[in-house]
């Protein structure tokens, strides 16, 4: 593969939004699945998303819409996957076009549940995509800051190298700095660890725990981080203190734009699992994730009580104040 070809962005919502306007900066044309043909109408009828993002404008004439995935997959070269994580297989059930050669990129920070994988596991394994036409997205990125052309730093993960470094020139510009890494798995999940970890973050600022606890939950986030990560996928020359890693947990457990601490906090405020989901309007990743990850680690038994507590207050429905507390009198 000589270079990327014709780019397609599947996904909606706003970090599809995010990453379309990146790509879009580099290259003429895209293909662009959204599920809802009547949101693709309002997006060419305004020039924008018109659910997310709305601040970033779009030349539609450079966009090739389709709530047909079939249509976009068959026009398109590389794929770039931008659904949220529980939605990954009622989209791709639609799918009668094989993937085995295309270049498939997935930026989402999810596991597919019931699967319980990572999704460039779910797409090797289901779909017959070979490992060298898999990639993954990662690192510290808000797709609001992103929209606003704030500098940003972005990993591209594949087992060959070259092909990373391909990809990353489409992302690289004045505001989008990239770096590439062979570390597929270590990326995906280190990026549904962090969403677990930003929950335990807000739950905490829901219940008035101050900074100097949450430096303390954090560095403990990065430890349980790099123990379930060295036993599900060892590797000699992964460092958690990189971007890719530590930086993706600390902008994802303290800032506002978070939506898994915002759903967090709302968690330790008092709120039922249900009324936070419903109030948000948007999907806190890292409650799929909890159930995925405390699954998975059935089978590894990896020491992680802090995965251990948000499961426990989001699915147990243990009181958020005793787990908690439970939580702190294990740290150091």
């Amino acid at each position: 593969m000589e270079n990327c070809g014709t780019i397609a962005i599947l996904g909606g919502g706003s970090w599809a939004t995010a990453i379309a306007k990146i790509v879009l900066d580099k290259v003429d044309h895209i293909n662009w699945y959204i599920r809802r043909d009547d949101r693709i109408e309002d997006f060419k009828r305004l020039g924008h998303n018109p659910a997310y993002l709305s601040m970033v404008h779009f030349d539609v004439n450079r966009i090739t819409f389709s709530s047909d995935i079939n249509e976009i997959v068959k026009k398109s070269d590389t794929l770039i996957m931008v659904t949220p994580s529980p939605y990954v297989k009622s989209h791709l059930k639609k799918l009668r076009t094989s993937l085995r050669d295309k270049f498939v990129v997935t930026a989402i920070k999810g596991i597919v549940p019931d699967e319980n994988l990572a999704v460039s596991e779910y797409l090797h394994k289901v779909f017959d995509v070979p490992d060298e036409n898999l990639a993954v997205i990662g690192g510290p990125s808000h797709a609001e800051e992103v929209a606003l052309e704030r500098l940003s730093y972005l990993t591209i993960g594949c087992s060959e190298i070259e092909k990373a470094e391909m990809f990353s020139n489409i992302l690289r510009s004045h505001y989008i700095k990239t770096s590439t890494s062979t570390d597929i798995l270590g990326i995906e999940y280190s990026s549904v660890l962090k969403n677990i970890f930003a929950i335990a973050a807000g739950i905490c600022n829901g219940l008035n725990y101050g900074d100097n606890f949450q430096a303390v939950l954090i560095s403990n986030a990065a430890q349980e981080m790099s123990r379930f990560l060295s036993t599900i996928s060892p590797m000699e020359n992964r460092n958690i203190v990189d971007s890719v890693y530590l930086g993706d947990l600390m902008v994802t457990g303290y800032s506002n734009f978070s939506r898994n601490r915002v759903f967090g906090t709302m968690i330790g405020k008092g709120y039922s699992v249900k009324s936070a989901q419903i109030e948000m309007e948007m999907i806190a990743e890292g409650y799929y994730g909890t159930k995925c990850i405390k699954e998975i680690n059935r089978y590894y038994h990896v020491n992680m009580p802090i995965v251990d507590a948000v499961y426990n207050i989001l699915y147990e429905r243990i009181s958020p104040l005793v787990e908690i507390k439970l939580l702190t009198d294990s740290f150091r």
